[in-house]
């Protein structure tokens, strides 16, 4: 138990010593500059390469040649025309036949009377 106040005590001072607060001491004396250390050496510059040459351009192919024009083709030949056929005989004409006789010429008949005249002439109307 004698432990448990000693440590509660201690950490109530260390409590308030943490609210109080007093002003800084005099600044103590400056210590010694430290020696700067050597500065190392650059290395030396490697040298730039060269350029390399430039490729020579090819030289541009021939045009090939132009076909010539391809023969043209003969006209083919006429044919014949037929030969034109014979005409056919003409037939022979048949004979006229002979002419017949007239016939014998007929009496005229007896010349009748003529009737009275003055009769009456009767009209009959249509049905």
């Amino acid at each position: 138990m004698k432990y448990s106040t000693f440590i509660a005590a201690t950490a109530a001072a260390l409590t308030l010593s943490a609210c109080f607060s007093l002003p800084a001491g005099p600044a103590g004396p400056q210590g010694a500059t430290g020696d700067t250390g050597a500065t190392g050496y650059t290395g030396a510059k490697g040298n730039t390469g060269n350029t390399g040459a430039t490729g020579y351009t090819g030289a541009t192919g021939n045009t090939g040649a132009t076909g010539g024009a391809g023969a043209m083709g003969g006209t083919g030949a006429t044919g014949a025309t037929g030969g034109t056929g014979a005409t056919g005989d003409t037939g022979a004409t048949g004979y006229t036949g002979a002419t017949g006789s007239t016939g014998a010429t007929g009496n005229t008949g007896a010349k009748g009377n003529t009737g009275t005249t003055g009769g009456a002439v009767v009209i009959v109307p249509a049905r």
